[in-house]
């Protein structure tokens, strides 16, 4: 009996770990047991929660007592992979992306042309450098949504098990709230709108490019023009109202806007010519999401260098971008955007007033401060009368 104590190991499950499948915590907290094993643990009666047989599909619950076979059976495990060392760059380029972190999360601002994951030829990605942003956290934090590797901004990493989960619903359920900045080719016909168009994966590129298929899965788009630089670009406001792969960069060059940089979907018409970048000018500018110990995170993702150089080149004002498409639903405008909404309509008179003359001549008519012609003084007319002034005599009549 003392003999089959030796070769068992317990532990008792976590509330990270609450209403997980059994199979799970042993990825969690057991990386290098392959399933092959547990399944036959599991056969064997080796694995029991609270004394009773247990299956690797199992739901777990908050304090129950697992036991589970030690070396020399667990020697069988395959050893956990794991990734190459982090040098202090690497460090430094994860701790330098982070514009938030707390108990539960961490949200990065990530850069343009670092992929989320890895991948075919991808040796640095943002998964790999997670065991940088661990702290002082219980375990290595998790992604729960991706960026394209060309999109830059706002993107969640969970620092719990429990905080992962909870993360994942409200993406799937629709509940965060995702606004994203682009800069288009050409000027929509409608300032605002929603984009409706299926979407499905291109055939024969392998899944790496969607196109517009009217089998393929709903997907949605709202967008609002922030600013246009004549006809030739646009500022955008987009919020993706579901989550298909490359949905913005797909919807915007279906209705003959691709975002500057997007050669994949714009081919050659996605590039604009002078000192803009060729860059994407895509950017995951805003994140509201529930949190779970809580108050919700609200968090905005300053733009790269370059996007914000495209912005000045083509004369657009921040200051607009701060007026958002769900401030426009609710009513009346806080005071940023009102300021915001003020300086665009003044911005407006003076273009409209550009190339007037601003000196009086001496023939010139004086005007008033609308640039009316001041009335003429009709003549007989009294001037007006101090408030409690009498009233003059009136004039005798002439003869006739």
């Amino acid at each position: 009996m003392s003999e089959l104590k030796a070769k068992l190991d317990g532990a008792t499950i976590s509330e990270e770990d609450d209403g997980i499948r059994l199979d799970r915590w042993f990825k969690r907290h057991r990386e290098g047991t392959p399933h092959a094993l547990l399944a036959r643990w599991a056969r064997s009666g080796q694995l029991t929660l609270d004394g009773k047989k247990a299956d690797v599909s199992d739901r777990i619950a908050t304090g129950q007592k697992l036991v589970m076979p030690t070396p020399p059976v667990e020697a069988e495990a395959r050893p956990a992979r794991k990734g190459r060392p982090l040098t202090d760059a690497d460090i430094e380029l994860a701790t330098g992306m982070m514009i938030h972190r707390d108990a539960s999360a961490i949200v990065l601002n990530k850069l343009p042309g670092l992929a989320t994951q890895g991948g075919t030829k991808t040796e640095q990605h943002v998964d790999g450098l997670l065991d940088a942003l661990k702290f002082d956290g219980p375990v290595r934090p998790k992604l729960v949504h991706r960026l394209d590797k060309d999109t830059s901004g706002a993107l969640l990493i969970a620092r719990t098990p429990r905080a992962a989960a909870y993360f994942a619903k409200s993406f799937s359920n629709r509940s965060a709230k995702k606004t994203y900045w682009a800069i288009i080719v050409g000027v929509p016909d409608i300032a605002q709108g929603e984009i409706d168009l299926p979407l499905a994966k291109q055939p024969g590129s392998g899944g790496e490019k969607m196109h517009v298929d009217d089998m393929g899965l709903a997907a949605k788009t709202r967008y609002r023009v922030i600013e246009r630089a004549g006809n030739s670009a646009a500022w955008v406001e987009l919020q993706p109202l579901t989550g298909r792969t490359h949905q913005l960069r797909v919807h915007m060059a279906a209705i003959g806007h691709p975002i500057v940089g997007d050669g994949k979907y714009g081919g050659k018409g996605a590039f604009l010519t002078g000192t803009i970048s060729r860059k994407m000018h895509l950017h995951s500018r805003r994140l509201r999401i529930d949190h779970p110990d809580g108050e919700a995170i609200d968090i905005s993702a300053e733009v790269p260098e370059h996007f914000a150089a495209s912005l000045d080149a083509l004369g657009f004002d921040l200051l607009l971008g701060e007026v958002g498409i769900d401030d426009v639903a609710k009513g009346p405008p806080p005071k940023a955007a009102a300021k915001a909404a003020a300086k665009a309509h003044s911005k407006q008179i003076r273009k409209a007033r550009r190339g007037e003359r601003r000196g009086r001549t001496a023939t010139s008519k004086p005007t008033d401060h609308v640039g009316k012609p001041k009335p003429k003084a009709k003549a007989g007319k009294p001037a007006s009368r101090k408030p409690g002034a009498k009233k003059p005599p009136p004039r005798p009549a002439r003869p006739r």
